[in-house]
């Protein structure tokens, strides 16, 4: 999808994951016949629509945000993109649905099992848990921002020549982990500090062993100057 494409586009999207469905409430305000409460506890549907980027001109949006939507700027590997979104909106969804960024996985919504971490200035956060107005201005870097003119990232290629995944699904959240510590001088060199730093990024598969090897292999490249 290009970048016009794009600016029509307007997600509205309810998750039953942070709003699951309760049979027997259901059923309980139907047979009370209490239908106009039932739709005025229900949850408002987050909204989320490409506003076009301020470094091209020719994808802005001529009309304002929606109501109850809020425009915000977020500069999002390298390149500034505008948002129209409502204050419920999580940072992770905005990415997603609105930036085709797809890279950033959810997994388990409630920053448990660390796939869709992400760096904000610098820091890794877990995106679900974040709501997206609250990043007006800031810097983010995704999985997909690690490549560069064609390049891997020293990361990126010892993942694949250690082996440090099965499925992938937690791949991109490993990643942007081990991103962040390499660069957190605070954070020690050994496999336990490693080890200890990403104990937030669960692998289901059960490739831990590969997972910090390949880390590991990544910062001797780093340190050599190739990142």
């Amino acid at each position: 999808m290009d970048d016009r494409e794009r600016l029509k586009t307007e997600v509205s999207y309810f998750d039953p994951q942070r709003h699951p469905a309760s049979p027997s409430r259901r059923r309980f305000l139907k047979s009370a016949g209490v239908s106009g409460l039932a739709v005025a506890a229900a949850p408002a549907l987050s909204s989320v629509s490409y506003a076009g980027s301020p470094d091209d001109p020719d994808t802005q949006a001529e009309a304002p945000p929606a109501e109850g939507q809020r425009r915000i700027t977020l500069t999002v590997n390298g390149r500034r993109e505008q948002l129209d979104v409502t204050p419920n909106v999580i940072l992770l969804d905005a990415l997603r649905h609105a930036l085709q960024l797809t890279g950033t996985k959810k997994g388990c919504d409630h920053g448990q099992c660390g796939a869709c971490t992400i760096l904000v200035n610098g820091t890794s956060i877990n995106s679900c848990l974040s709501l997206a107005v609250t990043h007006d201005g800031d810097e983010i870097t995704t999985v997909e921002g690690l490549e560069k003119n064609g390049q891997q990232h020293p990361l990126q290629q010892a993942f694949l020549e250690h082996d440090a995944y099965q499925c992938g699904y937690c791949t991109a959240g490993q990643m942007m982990s081990a991103l962040a510590i390499l660069q957190d001088d605070d954070i020690g060199t050994s496999d336990a500090d490693v080890r200890e730093a990403m104990s937030g990024n669960i692998c289901r598969c059960g490739a831990y062993k590969n997972i910090v090897a390949a880390v590991q292999s990544a910062r001797g490249a780093m340190q050599g100057g190739n990142a």
